[in-house]
This record gives structure tokens, C-alpha cells and sequence, in this order.
């Protein structure tokens, strides 16, 4: 059932609501049988089709989810015009449901709402999903990525090739920032140590970095300090710690007018999608000195991941060639800003609707 018929006024607010961004289409879908209540949002396919994960998430209301879908969708257009990939920008929410657990038919639901966009929208795993749902999605749709690896492929979870990536990007934030070559004795505060921040937290320790870790789960934490050696510290915290980086690779919107004030690394680089609340906070870090690492920049591996195992063409040297990219992409965005006195994100964000915008002149051509 396409819900598009049925939300009325709530759709014409879409058009208004701030995190809009001419999006392409925006898809709403529900199968009573299931309980699937799923929102694709493509934003661009200028440069090939939408392609982004799907997120699972209790969200506090339709409109949280709509927003949220919304801006994931647009990074997406970004981080693969930035990254030089064949992909447009799109991202799909579920909206879950806390007294019904996912089940395999959820998901094969899903790929049929999938499949039903004819492939405008290509999908992978994102938080609250996993290969092995991929793989009930596959059922329903060939327009599928992030699946189940085995010998010999690329692709599989994007999570670990994902932490490369921002560790890669990281470093070389390090060594712009403060003209360090290595890691040895740095102190880095970790957020969210789940299918990305364990893995980046692994890369870290290996190179001698000091880590402070936080997340939601209990044990997940614990996990990282007994395997890395890091520092359990209070979610409530973590931001605020006396560290040369921090790492968000959680949520969103963890940058703003409250955290901001408190911050007291020198550097920004993490995994998280959306890290600015609003664009006014790339200006206030920014101002404050602290170098800003564009999150859809340094967190492109994993949909670089995505696409090579869509078209399944590449090797994993391929892949890895790719994701080694991210650091030099990234310097040129810090010289940019520091040779024009811009934030680091307003670099980035022009320097992907340049070349969105190149792909819509040859489309029209």
C-alpha cells in the first residue's frame, strides 16, 4: 500500500520543511501484515541511481522520520558526488515499532517497496540492520547491496571498510591540524563503538592513540576496553573530553549550539551521518579553530563498499585503492577552507553540488 494517497496536508509540509532540498521523490509505504511503515527519500540520480542504506529506528513521531530520511538522502547525493561513484543520493527509514521485534517478512516487504521504484533507489544495510536482512530483502528485489560476502567477493558489511576509511581521513586530519604523522599517545574520544566505532577503535589502538569510549550499551563499551585498552566513559561525556579528537559515530546532530561551547578537541573526524544540527555549527567550529572533517567525506567508504559490489567489477585492492582516496580528498577541502577563510563543510558542500550539477547539465544534454 503507497501511503502517498492518504497523507494529505502531511505531504504538502514535506515541501516546507527545512531539511528539504528539491528532492527527486519521497515514497511512503506500509504493510498492515508485516507492520512495515517505511519512508524512501531520493534526493538526486544525476550521476546514476539513488543509492543509500536503510535505517531501523523508534522515532518519536513521522515527521522525526521524515526529517531524518530527508537529510540522510541529501548527504548521500554528496558523499558519492565527492567519492567520483555512478550513484545519485537516496536513503530509506523504517519506522520501528518497540513491541514487535524485525522479522524476515518485514524485510522481504520492504524489497517489494523497494523493487517497486524500479530501481531508482538502490539499498543497503544501515543502523538497525544487518547483512542478514539484506539478504530477506534480496528475496523481494535485485536493487540490493551489503550482502552476505563470501570468498573471494567484495562488498559484504560496509562497517569495517567504513572505519578504514575514517581512520585514514583522520589521520590525515592530524597531520594538517597538528603536523603529526602518527597516532602514538593521542588522546581520541570515541562515540558509539557499534559496527563502525569498534572497528576504527581496533585500527586506533594498533597505531599506540589513548581512547575514551561511549556508548548507549553498556556492553559494548566494556568490549572496547577490555579488547583496546580504552577508557569507559559516560555517553553524557564524551563529547566533552580533554582529547586532541573526537570521534562521533553515532547518531546525528551531535554538533550544536549546546555541545559546541563544551568541545574541547582541536579536531572533528567521525563516522556519524549529519553531524551538524544546522549549518550554523560548521560556522561556529569553524570560528572556534576546531578542524571539521565533512562527515559524508571521510565516511564514504562504506557506500564506495556498496557500489563496488553492486556492479561487482572490482576487486578488494580495487576497493582499498578507493577508500585510500579519502585523506587526500579531504586535505584539499582543509587547504581550500583555510586559503578562503570558509568552514570546511560549506567547501564540501559546494564542491558536491558542482559536480551534481555537472550531471544534471548532461542529463538534460
Amino acid at each position: 500500500m503507497n501511503l502517498a494517497a492518504g497523507l494529505g496536508g502531511f505531504l504538502m509540509g514535506v515541501f516546507e520543511m527545512p531539511e528539504y532540498d528539491r528532492h527527486e521523490e519521497v515514497a511512503f509505504h506500509s504493510d498492515a501484515g508485516t507492520g512495515l511503515r517505511a519512508i524512501v527519500a531520493i534526493h538526486s540520480t544525476a550521476l546514476g541511481p539513488a543509492a543509500g542504506g536503510c535505517r531501523l529506528w523508534a522515532y518519536p513521531s513521522s515527521s522525526d522520520a521524515v526529517a531524518d530520511v530527508l537529510r540522510l538522502s541529501r548527504g548521500m547525493s554528496y558523499k558519492s558526488a565527492l567519492a567520483g561513484l555512478a550513484f545519485g543520493g537516496g536513503k530509506a527509514v523504517i519506522i520501528a515499532d518497540p513491541k514487535r521485534p524485525k522479522t524476515p517478512e518485514l524485510f522481504e516487504a520492504y524489497g517489494r517497496f523497494v523493487n517497486s521504484l524500479g530501481g531508482r533507489y538502490i539499498t543497503a544495510e544501515d543502523v538497525g540492520t544487518t547483512t542478514a536482512d539484506m539478504e530477506n530483502v534480496a528475496r523481494q528485489t535485485r536493487y540490493v547491496s551489503g550482502l552476505i560476502r563470501h570468498a573471494g567477493d567484495v562488498g559484504g558489511d560496509p562497517g569495517p571498510q567504513t572505519a578504514l576509511g575514517v581512520y585514514l581521513g583522520l589521520k590525515a586530519a592530524v597531520k594538517f591540524r597538528l603536523g603529526r604523522a602518527d597516532l602514538q599517545d593521542l588522546g581520541i574520544a570515541v562515540q558509539g563503538v557499534g559496527g563502525v566505532g569498534y572497528h576504527l577503535c581496533r585500527l586506533l589502538a594498533a597505531d599506540g592513540a589513548r581512547l575514551f569510549v561511549a556508548d548507549v550499551r553498556a556492553a559494548a563499551t566494556e568490549r572496547v576496553a577490555g579488547e583496546f585498552g580504552a577508557v569507559p566513559v559516560a555517553a553524557s561525556d564524551v563529547l566533552h573530553q580533554d582529547v586532541e579528537v573526537f570521534a562521533p559515530c553515532a547518531l546525528g546532530a551531535i554538533l550544536n549550539a549546546q555541545s559546541i561551547p563544551r568541545l574541547r578537541a582541536k579536531i572533528v573526524a567521525g563516522a556519524a551521518n549529519n553531524q551538524l544540527a544546522l549549518e550554523r555549527d560548521g560556522v561556529a567550529l569553524h570560528a572556534a579553530g576546531v578542524l571539521y572533517a565533512p562527515d559524508y567525506v571521510i565516511n564514504a567508504a562504506g557506500i564506495i563498499n556498496v557500489f563496488h559490489e553492486y556492479y561487482g567489477v572490482s576487486s578488494e585492492a580495487q576497493v582499498h585503492a578507493a577508500i585510500a582516496a579519502i585523506p587526500a580528498r579531504l586535505t584539499d577541502i582543509f587547504e581550500r577552507s583555510r586559503r578562503e577563510s570558509r568552514p570546511t563543510h560549506e567547501v564540501a558542500d559546494d564542491l558536491a553540488r558542482a559536480r551534481i550539477a555537472a550531471g544534471q547539465t548532461r542529463l538534460v544534454a
